[in-house]
């Protein structure tokens, strides 16, 4: 990460960021980092919709995405709001300010699409009050140089380790806390489908939109031929507050898992593939 970050002190970022094509290429078709986990996701995904010839040309693309947005987040300490400004423009814009008119915040809901952490930058450049729930990673430098990239722009940062009170927090200061959605969940999840695959999802945005009556976003952002950005936000999922709890937090779920799986579907390169969605089954099919 710190070796992509000095790329732009080199090149203006858009030379930069088209190195991501030879990262990408050596990852997918040399190292073949993970590439069978991908190859073997897409066919799940899409099945025979896809030819062997396409998943292997949609799974370099996706790399090659990934390696770019990679760049992009490394070089976020070095980019100004009017900078992030011009690369990223904004569609549905008023969802945001209508929900945030109510007083409760937002849980924003988004995947491994596209550059996120480049969405957040840019969301937090235009003046949304954006907190991002993280992981800790292992390296505790890599760590700090990370969650030191988000503050740099203005991205606020809630603790796994403290995620109920971080979340309650922002919430009740009117802020949106943004969640990534598509990671397998293990035991911790309900099963709702995914490309339909029943798949083992975090109901943690639902319970959360649950308790305090806060309404879902779901967003995306795409990467567009001349190097830019356009940053999408759906209308606002709402919470129906006369149903039963678990259902609404089931339903809740599966409808965010599903504006994600669309996405993916008009745009299958903009996808990390790379990590193991399906990998928990169902308790049925354990015990089978």
């Amino acid at each position: 990460m710190y070796i992509l970050s000095q790329l732009p002190a080199l090149l203006p970022l858009r030379v930069s960021v088209k190195f991501g094509v030879i990262l990408g290429i050596l990852a997918f078709d040399i190292f073949r980092i993970r590439r069978q986990v991908t190859l073997t996701n897409l066919q799940k995904a899409f099945g025979d919709r896809m030819t062997p010839q396409e998943r292997i040309k949609t799974g370099r693309e996706s790399y090659i995405n990934f390696a770019k947005s990679m760049i992009e987040f490394a070089s976020l300490s070095r980019m100004k709001k009017e900078n992030l400004r011009g690369l990223v423009s904004f569609s549905g814009e008023e969802y945001v300010e209508e929900v945030l008119k109510r007083g409760n915040g937002v849980i924003m809901i988004t995947g491994h699409f596209g550059s996120w952490e480049l969405f957040g930058a840019a969301a937090a450049a235009r003046g949304m009050p954006v907190d991002f729930l993280v992981g800790e990673q292992t390296n505790k430098l890599v760590d700090s140089y990370i969650n030191g990239l988000r503050k740099s722009v203005g991205i606020g940062t809630i603790p796994l380790g403290v995620s109920i009170r971080g979340i309650f927090t922002s919430l009740k200061k009117n802020r949106m806390v943004a969640m990534l959605s598509d990671q397998d969940a293990r035991k911790a999840g309900i099963f709702v489908d995914f490309f339909g695959i029943p798949s083992s999802t975090y109901p943690g945005a639902a319970q959360f939109a649950c308790r305090v009556n806060c309404p879902i976003l779901f967003a995306y952002i795409l990467r567009k031929r001349d190097g830019t950005h356009n940053a999408v936000f759906l209308p606002p999922i709402e919470v129906n507050t006369e149903a039963e709890k678990e259902n609404e937090i089931i339903r809740l779920t599966a409808l965010h898992a599903k504006a994600l799986e669309e996405c993916i579907r008009k745009n299958p390169d903009h996808y990390f593939w790379a990590h193991r969605r399906w990998k928990t089954k169902p308790p049925e099919k354990r015990r089978i």
